[in-house]
């Protein structure tokens, strides 16, 4: 039989879903997931379990073998993309040390230690210290670093959800270049993580350590394990490949890869996104997110709760 189409996950907010593509880009079938958007404690605070994430996604591909004309043996290779900025950490076993924090926290961290040294100079001579000050206080590495140290302290992983799902996959910390959207020190203008004197080390400390090594769009991050393939029901030793964060993907699904189209997508946050080459910041110091092509960047403006406040209403 021939190996002729294509599984992709997709962790959104609202739902997990598994989609099986033949290699024009044709749905052929779909299993779709319902979870709850997140778990609040405290006001302002978004947050769920890891497992809830886990246990989905096994259940969508689970729905997916049931369905007619669904072939396990006709699957080349799978794919993950997530919801955006949604960070977890792992323990030295792979183990979540305390819930998943959402993108739609809102938690912040005041009174923080400016970024010092010419990067702080230079910062203050621009305007742009403020600007900083703020994206730290933003930072879940920072709340968590102040509020939770021994959870920091026992982190051996520090990773998106992408990359969870990924170690869930296939037993490796590595995640997509495309799929990091969030408070770390990533250098979004050389699509890598940013260089030992780059100033978003001071802004969210951490050791390189904690991080996952990258694979750039395209690449393959690994092969379903046989736990991974035991739960899923996904063959193990399928290659997984490296997609992007949910919006990069759906920009790429709407074939919007020139500077002169834009997608528009009505998601949980609405967003309307161009492809672009060359790096450009919409706004001083708030980078384009990578783009699902490689070396590309994705610029975007958004409405923070888009369709999710259709929904809600």
């Amino acid at each position: 039989m021939p190996r002729d189409q294509l599984l992709a996950i997709d962790n959104g907010t609202q739902s997990v879903r598994a989609l099986l593509f033949d290699l024009r880009g044709n749905l052929i079938a779909k299993s779709r997931i319902p979870i709850d958007n997140y778990i609040s404690n405290a006001p302002g605070l978004a947050e769920q379990d890891p497992e809830v994430f886990w246990q989905a996604v096994c259940q969508a591909c689970q729905n997916l073998w049931l369905m007619e004309g669904v072939e396990k043996d006709s699957i080349a290779a799978v794919a993950i993309t997530t919801q955006r900025s949604t960070v977890i950490n792992l323990d030295r076993q792979g183990r979540p040390l305390r819930p998943a924090i959402t993108w739609m926290d809102q938690r912040r961290t005041p009174g923080l230690k400016p970024v010092g040294g010419l990067w702080g100079l230079g910062f203050a001579l621009t305007g742009m210290t403020e600007t900083v000050s703020y994206l730290q206080a933003e930072a879940e590495v920072n709340w968590i670093r102040t509020y939770q140290p021994e959870i920091w302290a026992n982190t051996h992983k520090y990773l998106f959800l992408s990359g969870y799902l990924i170690y869930r996959m296939c037993g490796s910390y590595v995640d997509s270049v495309g799929s990091q959207v969030g408070y770390v020190p990533f250098d979004y203008r050389l699509l890598s993580w940013a260089k030992p004197s780059d100033w978003k080390w001071q802004a969210v400390p951490m050791d390189p350590s904690v991080l996952p090594d990258l694979v750039p769009p395209g690449g393959q991050l690994g092969e379903i394990s046989q736990a991974a393939a035991d739960v899923t029901g996904i063959p193990a030793g399928l290659p997984l490949i490296a997609a992007a964060a949910d919006k990069a993907c759906e920009v790429i699904g709407a074939g919007c890869l020139e500077a002169h189209l834009a997608c528009l997508s009505y998601g949980t946050t609405a967003t309307i996104n161009t492809t672009h080459q060359r790096y450009h910041e919409l706004i001083p110091l708030i980078p384009p997110y990578p783009a699902a092509v490689p070396g590309a960047y994705s610029l975007e403006m958004q409405i923070y709760r888009g369709f999710w406040m259709v929904s809600w209403f």
